[in-house]
């Protein structure tokens, strides 16, 4: 995999990343959606990495059926997760957060160099549960992150094809 080198850090940056919704996929659906596309690492961004409606992907089943798979699993929905902790990067009476100010936030940038580092070696998917990714801060804000620092990303499907993560539009304001 070409590697590009960020101008502004000592990371390399590698030629593309996925991501992925894991959606309602059976586990063999899901392990074949991955090695279609030859993933060898999956990185769970979810905050809450556990389902009432899909326990196939609670953090510990996953990582357990991925493993004879030749698949790894890491978790780093405390850094890149769509839902953080932190009250300061969320909007009074807002239940969403602030996707700008957490892409500011040093914990948020650490997680995206470590995703960038690990990428290096393996073929990364950064998952999440949404399986439309419009819907999904895999796209709102870690795919802007990766876009805005030179990295291809592409978004696998539900039905296994892949669409190219693009830049989000900024709107301008009259006022600004």
């Amino acid at each position: 995999m070409p590697i590009l080198h960020h101008p502004s850090s000592n990371i390399h940056l590698p030629s593309s990343i996925y991501t992925v919704g894991h959606s309602d996929h059976t586990t063999a659906a899901f392990v074949d959606l991955l090695g279609r596309h030859g993933i060898t690492l999956v990185v769970d961004v979810r905050s809450q990495p556990y389902s009432r409606w899909t326990p196939q992907f609670n953090r510990e089943t996953l990582a357990r059926d991925l493993q004879p798979t030749g698949i790894a699993y890491r978790h780093m929905g405390d850094v890149l997760g769509g839902r953080p902790t932190d009250p300061s990067l969320y909007d009074l009476g807002e239940d969403h957060p602030d996707y700008e100010r957490m892409e500011q936030a040093p914990v948020y940038q650490s997680g995206i160099d470590q995703v960038l580092q690990v990428a290096q070696e393996e073929r990364v998917a950064v998952m999440c549960s949404e399986g439309d990714y419009h819907c999904c801060h895999r796209h709102l804000l870690i795919t802007q992150t990766l876009r805005r620092r030179g990295v291809r990303v592409l978004h696998i499907q539900t039905d296994g094809t892949t669409v190219q993560g693009e830049l989000i539009p900024k709107q301008l304001s009259m006022f600004g």
